[in-house]
């Protein structure tokens, strides 16, 4: 018995060493500088900021639109101005499958969230639904 866990302890050492050189610095002392082929790049975002969700057209007043896909719900409280939340509830992760009479919907255990600030109206949830970054122009509604 005494063998055996000897091993495993040995075994564990040598994961955990392996492990941190993994998180160590890839720097290997060589030069300070780093070229444009060793860099890594970085997608910039397209004019206009992200992915189109909507035209500005398609959320009604009042109302909104549920975008399950990137799980997004953008919301147009007052003419002219949009809002977005996460679609997820903050009650059990479903997805919020509706928006009416002033009210994004979860389907699962009924709560509902304002869609001016995305506040509980009606439990079980305690939470609001997350802000979700958004830019409006020219009518389109994009992902920041």
């Amino acid at each position: 018995m005494d063998a055996r866990r000897r091993a495993v302890l040995t075994a564990g050492a040598a994961g955990g060493a392996a492990l941190m050189t993994g998180c160590g610095s890839s720097d290997g002392g060589g030069d300070t500088e780093s070229s444009p082929a060793s860099t890594p790049a970085t997608a910039s975002p397209t004019v206009g900021g992200g992915t189109e969700l909507a035209r500005t057209s398609d959320i009604p007043v009042g109302g909104g639109k549920i975008f399950k896909e990137r799980k997004i719900v953008v919301t147009q409280p007052k003419d002219g101005e949009f809002k977005a939340f996460s679609a997820v509830c903050t009650h059990a992760g479903c997805l919020v499958t509706t928006v009416a009479d002033g009210t994004i919907d979860c389907p699962c255990h009924g709560s509902r969230y304002s869609i001016t600030d995305a506040a509980v109206e009606a439990g079980p949830a305690t939470r609001p639904l997350p802000a979700e970054k958004i830019t409006v122009s020219g009518g389109s509604i994009r992902t920041a």
